[in-house]
């Protein structure tokens, strides 16, 4: 499991048009999800982000968490996080999870958040997103588990 967070001010995704989701204060989470990843991985990432100290206190050092400053959470599934290069010009994705596999992790992945108390959007598994943000710092972290 791999997750790209990115802090922002707002962010959203939209597809053909319509707007799936959309936040303002919190992280937007980019999700890819491997061959060998499993469920008991969503709960901890949750929390693992939930409880990441990246917001700044009054002093402008990072001391608060999303729980603490009650943001929320735009999940958007990616499956390029995976994207192996070095081969040639055109990535591949053998170690991306198919489908079947990925969809209810991610789906899970998002009741994690719910279960943390955490306001979540999402993006729509599979299709062509367009994703706005303005990242906020800019801060932004890679995790995997």
């Amino acid at each position: 499991m791999k997750v790209v967070l990115q802090r922002v001010s707002s962010a959203s995704v939209v597809s053909e048009g319509k707007l799936l989701g959309e936040i303002g204060q919190g992280f937007l989470i980019l999700v890819g999800y491997t061959n060998s990843d499993e469920p008991s991985l969503n709960k901890a990432m949750a929390s693992k982000i939930a409880n990441l100290r990246i917001f700044s206190d009054v002093d402008g050092k990072f001391n608060h968490s999303l729980l603490d400053v009650k943001g929320a959470a735009l999940v958007v599934s990616q499956f390029t996080l995976y994207a192996n290069a070095n081969g040639g010009r055109r990535p591949d994705f053998l170690a991306a999870a198919k489908p079947e596999k990925a969809i209810p992790l991610y789906e899970d992945f998002l009741e994690s958040f719910k279960a943390l108390g955490i306001s979540v959007q999402k993006g729509e598994f599979g299709s062509d997103m367009k994703v706005e943000l303005v990242n906020d710092g800019p801060v932004t972290i890679e995790l995997e588990m």
